[in-house]
C-alpha cells in the first residue's frame, strides 16, 4: 500500500478547447479519476462498501498544458493524516519531458453511504493511504 498513485492520461479530441489545449475542467476529471482510482486499488473492501468521498474544495495552478494525442502522467499524494472527515490530496501532471503541467491540492471528506453524513475518517480506513513509516506527528 502506498500514499502514492500514478497514471497516465492522453488527451483526446473532446478534451480539448478552444484555445487548442486541454480544457481546464478536464483536469479536474482526472484528479478525481486518479482519486478515485487510488481509493478503488488501496482501500479495504468493507471501507468501499461503507463509504464515499465529497469534494470540499480545489486549489489548482495550472503552469502549462498539452495538445490532443499528447500524454500527462498524472500522481496523487498524501501527505498528511486525515483531520476528522477530510483528508488532502495532493495532484501533480507532466508532459513527457517532465515539466509540470497542473499542480492541485483538493480536500475531500468522508462521508457514511447509510448516514449520508460526514464522518471521521477511522485510523484503519486511512492506513493503507500513509506513507512508508506512517505521517509525521507535526
Amino acid at each position: 500500500m502506498s500514499n502514492r498513485f500514478t497514471r497516465t492520461f492522453t488527451a483526446l479530441s473532446e478534451h480539448i478547447d478552444i484555445n487548442d489545449h486541454v480544457n481546464n475542467a478536464v483536469w479536474l476529471r482526472w484528479m478525481e479519476d486518479l482519486a478515485e482510482a487510488h481509493w478503488e486499488a488501496q482501500a479495504r473492501p468493507q471501507d468501499k462498501d461503507k463509504y464515499v468521498w465529497m469534494v470540499l474544495r480545489h486549489e489548482i495552478d495550472y503552469r502549462g498544458n498539452i495538445s490532443e494525442g499528447e500524454a500527462a502522467a498524472g500522481e496523487t499524494v498524501i501527505k498528511d493524516g486525515p483531520r476528522g472527515p477530510r483528508f488532502d490530496r495532493h495532484f501533480s501532471f507532466a508532459d513527457d519531458s517532465g515539466k509540470e503541467l497542473v499542480r492541485a491540492k483538493t480536500t475531500f471528506a468522508m462521508i457514511d453511504r447509510a448516514s449520508r453524513r460526514l464522518t471521521r475518517v477511522p485510523a484503519e480506513v486511512a492506513a493503507p493511504f500513509a506513507p512508508a513509516g506512517g505521517w509525521s506527528a507535526d
